[in-house]
């Protein structure tokens, strides 16, 4: 079921596209032979990125649409354009799992739409990824495991179903860790996605598909989910925008269950204004899912203000805290900097900083993977080759279980279930998960006290950059811990921003880091309107990949 975008790995020579002569296309100039990149030839993508048609608003989403509509270019080219580079790069990035045969199909819709001067929807054109564990009708959607190897839907998840009749076009299904469980994406079954920012190290987990196709331009928004920070941390890693929304906000029904009471959809883009488009796109009650909220929607780009409206102290009055807890011991000290200075931006555009503490912070991590084992050990119950999942040869029924889950989950996900199942056994429920649900409370109720003071919270998305692949394989802790930053947030069912902030130096490489900005529940709209500010005003910051930056100004 892996798309046929899997040749060998070749040398990471300049790697050209081969694209049609239109005259709105840029030319690339000849690659360095220093680089050690494989740099696509520059296209339409680069001319959307560097759009001057919506500058103010700082979107590819709206760039695209005013392009569409003022007939620069057609979707088939925009559409065109971005396969190539898709094409080009994923030999060397393996963001994708999966790429639709009815892209172009799609997109010569939209383009018969326009020319008989019908009313185009809101992402019109916008070639969205979509992470494997969120259901496609009529696409692979294997959720990273071997298990659904094949598997192909009979219906679209709420969230990628609302897009599509928002005219937003599914270019693929990206890589994860098997079904959710992983903070590198090396635990898929099929492959390990690369950084664009350095092909040795991890994208994050376990969205890192998703967060690697935006970062390489690959599509111009993509969707992930988020259980203890699957959007935040590879959006951090990878430097694009990650917002997880409030539990409920967005319908959960087409997204495999991991952990049901922590799982988000959440969005990715290269601008917050992009991901609060697509967020605003998917929100909304849904009667498929019982826990999404009825609570109103309201215009996200409502929020937008254009750089050069701005008053000089733009957030004057909002009152920001940052966390104490996570600047500590064990965060990386050019992290602590990072953020500190986009702290003090913050300051010079208003706000009032302050450190608050959070002393329930360091009881997250271990609260949150007893409950989201104790809630994967249930939910994956269901993939025994009878049920649901690909079925093993056995002589008895026993049997036909034990081997089905035997060959079809890989070792993070065994690990988790054996985890889960302990800690609700008759002799350790009260030990282990009945106190983690006490801690839960405690962690909802010391954020609620916070955020009472303060509009927003500040922290690092991680505790550092993007590692080397493999570094911690053989390290599980180690892994884990590097979710500490997060797990808070799903714990409290809060809304959280991830924009970057900076940059860190690793060797030769410059690699950026996520500045996580936390808000009340069901306030995604404060969220959005601060970063985008931020990220509009923060100097000096030019967050595109090394085998990108040739041709694309940001």
């Amino acid at each position: 079921m892996l798309s046929t975008l899997q040749p060998p790995r070749c040398s990471l020579s300049r790697f050209p596209l081969h694209l049609p002569s239109k005259p709105f296309f840029f030319h690339s100039k000849p690659t360095p032979l220093s680089s050690p990149y494989p740099i696509a030839n520059a296209t339409l993508t680069d001319q959307i990125a560097t759009s001057a048609s919506s500058p103010s608003l700082h979107s590819q989403i709206l760039s695209i649409r005013h392009s569409l509509l003022s007939r620069q270019f057609t979707a088939t080219q925009l559409a065109e354009s971005y396969l190539n580079r898709l094409r080009a790069l994923e030999p060397h990035l393996k963001s994708f799992l999966h790429v639709s045969d009815s892209v172009l199909s799609d997109a010569r819709e939209i383009d018969d739409k326009i020319l008989r001067n019908e009313e185009l929807g809101p992402l019109a054109g916008v070639l969205v990824g979509v992470k494997d564990n969120i259901c496609t009708a009529g696409m692979p959607s294997t959720g990273g495991s071997r298990i659904l190897d094949g598997y192909r839907p009979p219906f679209d998840a709420t969230a990628v179903r609302r897009i599509k009749e928002l005219g937003g076009i599914v270019v693929g299904k990206t890589n994860l860790d098997e079904f959710g469980m992983g903070s590198t994406t090396e635990a898929s079954a099929f492959q390990v996605t690369a950084n664009p920012w350095d092909l040795k190290r991890v994208p994050g987990g376990s969205s890192g598909g998703s967060a690697s196709a935006v970062s390489a331009r690959q599509c111009v928004v993509s969707l992930g989910s988020d259980t203890g920070g699957s959007v935040r941390q590879p959006a951090s890693f990878c430097g694009v925008v990650g917002l997880k929304p409030t539990y409920g906000r967005v319908s959960r029904f087409g997204l495999m269950a991991y952990a049901s009471s922590l799982d988000v959809i959440g969005c990715l883009g290269t601008t917050v204004a992009d991901a609060g488009i697509l967020l605003h796109a998917i929100s909304g009650h849904d009667t498929l899912d019982a826990t999404s909220s009825k609570r109103e929607v309201h215009d996200f780009t409502s929020q937008f203000t254009a750089a050069d409206s701005l008053e000089s102290k733009p957030l004057k009055g909002l009152r920001i805290g940052l966390i104490r807890e996570t600047l500590d011991n064990g965060v990386d000290g050019e992290v602590s900097s990072a953020i500190r200075a986009a702290a003090s931006h913050l300051e010079e555009l208003g706000c009032s900083i302050n450190e608050v503490s959070l002393p329930s912070f360091s009881l997250g991590l271990p609260a949150y993977y007893i409950l989201a084992s104790s809630e994967s050990s249930s939910n994956l119950a269901r993939y025994d080759g009878v049920r649901y999942g690909n079925q093993a040869v056995a002589d008895e029924l026993t049997g036909l279980y034990q081997n089905s889950r035997a060959t079809g989950f890989g070792s993070e996900v065994k690990m988790r279930i054996l985890m889960g199942t302990y800690a609700l056994s008759a002799g350790y429920y009260d030990a282990y998960y009945k106190r983690a649900q006490q801690v839960r409370s405690v962690i909802q109720k010391s954020f609620k006290a916070a955020l009472d003071e303060n509009d927003i919270l500040i922290s690092p998305a991680a505790p550092s950059a993007a590692y080397k692949i493999g570094e911690k394989v053989k390290d599980p802790l180690a892994m884990y811990a590097g979710d500490i930053m997060t797990v808070n947030v799903n714990l409290g069912g809060l809304p959280a921003l991830v924009l970057p902030c900076g940059f860190v130096r690793d060797g030769s490489s410059d690699l950026p880091v996520g500045l996580q900005m936390i808000g009340a529940a069901f306030d995604e709209g404060k969220l959005v309107k601060v970063g985008h500010i931020f990220e509009q005003t923060l100097p000096d910051c030019r967050f595109v990949p090394p085998l990108l930056a040739d041709h694309i100004g940001g």
